[in-house]
């Protein structure tokens, strides 16, 4: 039993990391806002997604296990300056808004622990995030971090503690509802940024690379490629469908949490930290804000590095830096500046006049909007026999990346078509 478990955990790569990381501050506050404004009547987007997620993720891990270089590298040697430039443009603008909310968030929940004022926990949330990014190996410390963010198990535990129709959970899980309404648009729009992010999409790819570096396949990211074969891709897949699962099975009880406490008792918006540690009080009682804000600060301080590392692995292959998370400082000025400077630009945002959680929820809908046009470019790629080889998307796979590439297009112009009116 003891060998099948080791086998089991040491399968688990940048897939699974990449799932946990998904559920980012960002991501909690979605969710929390999902279960509070609509009950259970959303929940079919968790099982619906799944697949995608999926399809769009491995996608990326292949890219990247295949070629030995990440969608930034990849679309510098095969495709235009141009399209170099948008991608990159376009993922810098996601991350340093994520950054900032995530930051944001980190100390709103902060504030729930020590009455310190919000700018000086910001500050030192940002001064504990970067020390740890550029000083310490991302590996190192996620293994300690991991266990602040298992407070997220409460909402597990809060939704069997908590009175719950069963049958309705069970409908509007398979069942889908759709209103044309303009908070109903915004929030798919919002939910399917956050669930299938553009950071995502670069931080897997860099992360199987990281891993060949590691295990021997590559001398240095970038450099050369790396002889791969069915059970790497096998493996990949594994990991990376058993991460996006558990993603979406936290991002389910997030939301029956805060359906069968927050919106059962007429609390539809969520305003602050503590109206969202609401959620966990049934089971937490006066320990509620203790237990949220441990999940925030904890998810936040894993994926601020992550989007900070996305960012710069993309700008750092497209000017042919030295990059990647094994080098130290000195060896990788350039990758550890550009963390610096888009986690600092992440800071500023902060200073504009919108609370932490509503930038959190606005920050999701400026990844669904993103996202599409990544996406095709993933979906070129990835049919690229030049490019991939013998290992191009499989018509399955193509099927779930143009179905929700798709969709997420659709989606983000009627919600804003909506707002316009």
């Amino acid at each position: 039993m003891k060998e099948k478990k080791s086998s089991f955990l040491s399968r688990l790569g940048p897939g699974f990391i990449t799932g946990a990381s998904d559920d980012d501050p960002s991501g909690i506050a979605t969710y929390a806002q999902t279960g509070a404004i609509f009950g259970y009547v959303q929940l079919w987007m968790v099982l619906w997604t799944l697949p995608f997620m999926i399809a769009v993720q491995e996608m990326c891990g292949r890219i990247g296990l295949v070629t030995g270089k990440g969608l930034s590298g990849v679309i510098r040697r095969h495709y235009s300056r141009k399209l170099l430039a948008a991608a990159v443009f376009l993922l810098l603008v996601a991350n340093t808004i994520n950054i900032g909310a995530d930051l944001g968030a980190m100390a709103s929940a902060a504030q729930l622990l020590v009455p310190v004022p919000f700018t000086v926990l910001l500050l030192l949330m940002t001064a504990l995030t970067l020390t740890m990014e550029i000083f310490i190996t991302y590996k190192t410390y996620a293994k300690y971090l991991k266990y602040l963010a298992l407070s997220l198990f409460a909402y597990f535990l809060v939704a069997f503690t908590v009175t719950q129709d069963w049958m309705a959970i069970l409908v509007h899980t398979f069942v889908p509802h759709i209103a044309f309404t303009q908070e109903y648009l915004m929030n798919v729009v919002a939910f399917l940024g956050t669930t299938i992010s553009p950071y995502l999409f670069f931080w897997q790819a860099n992360e199987e690379v990281e891993e060949e570096v590691a295990c021997g396949k590559l001398r240095a990211m970038g450099v050369g490629k790396p002889r791969i074969d069915d059970c790497d891709v096998r493996a990949m897949q594994h990991d990376t469908a058993f991460g996006m699962f558990f993603s979406n099975l936290v991002t389910f009880f997030i939301i029956t949490t805060t359906a069968s406490t927050l919106h059962a008792n007429g609390i539809f918006k969520i305003q602050t930290a503590a109206d969202a540690a609401e959620a966990l009080r049934p089971l937490a009682g006066n320990f509620a804000y203790v237990l949220f804000a441990l999940g925030i600060i904890g998810t936040g301080l894993l994926a601020v590095p992550v989007l900070a590392g996305s960012a710069s692995y993309a700008v750092s292959e497209a000017f042919k830096w030295r990059e990647g998370l094994y080098l130290k400082f000195e060896k990788a000025h350039g990758f550890y500046g550009v963390i610096t400077i888009a986690t600092l630009l992440g800071l500023l945002v902060n200073f504009l006049p919108i609370s932490p959680f509503a930038m959190l929820y606005y920050t999701a809908v400026v990844n669904g909007i993103i996202a599409p046009p990544l996406m095709v470019v993933i979906l070129l790629i990835a049919n690229n026999r030049r490019i991939m080889g013998a290992r191009v998307n499989s018509v399955r796979a193509n099927i779930f990346g143009i179905t929700i590439t798709a969709v997420m297009g659709v989606a983000g112009v009627a919600m804003i078509v909506s707002l316009l009116r």
